[in-house]
């Protein structure tokens, strides 16, 4: 898809949802505040509330309509709202604390370089934490898209856990109004050594 597509996306629809995603807040939730970048950040519902409890936020993202809906809600002056295509945007190297990517589907290739090169960006003992469509979930979850070419599993997430000291690797269900869904979940740290 191309930022034109998502911004019609976000014209035809309402904002999806303000409040971050249950695994994500219970993951980061007791994690000390520092400088993180929610890549794909969308209408940012993840930048504000990691803003809203003391992160120093860089939200990246080619719509710019969904940035302009993150932009309109309160505590959007406490994030940094980037256009851009996360494909080929760079922050400065082993300067943050954490990188979320939630939600962002691209072919194998792509992923993992861009993964590649967000594990480059963290200091060392900085997070990166990768939430996403598992592939099984177009046969047995619900929702999501339906291209196992840019979902998410444990083995193509694989290669960048090998570079991170990795807490969870794993299929996690996620239930929804209509059913359960698979995702895909990397929670890791770049190594201190």
């Amino acid at each position: 898809m191309q930022a034109a597509d998502w911004d019609a996306r976000y014209a035809a629809q309402q904002q999806w949802s303000g409040d971050p995603n249950a695994l994500v807040a219970e993951l980061l939730g007791d994690v000390p505040p520092g400088d993180a970048v929610d890549l794909a950040a969308g209408e940012g519902r993840h930048a504000l509330w990691l803003a809203g409890r003391g992160w120093r936020v860089t939200a990246v993202d080619f719509s710019a309509a969904g940035l302009a809906r993150g932009r309109a809600r309160p505590g959007a002056d406490r994030v940094t709202w980037v256009t851009a295509d996360v494909r080929g945007w760079d922050a400065p190297p082993a300067s943050l604390d954490l990188v979320l990517v939630a939600y962002l589907h691209l072919p194998g290739a792509e992923a993992t370089d861009l993964l590649r090169r967000a594990v480059g960006w963290l200091r060392p003992g900085g997070r990166l934490l990768v939430l996403g469509h598992d592939a099984d979930n177009v046969a047995h979850g619900v929702g999501g898209p339906q291209d196992p070419a840019i979902l998410h599993s444990v083995a193509r997430l694989a290669p960048v856990a090998g570079l991170l000291d990795v807490d969870r690797l794993e299929q996690v269900r996620r239930e929804t109004p209509v059913g359960t869904a698979l995702d895909t979940l990397l929670w890791g740290r770049r190594s201190c050594s």
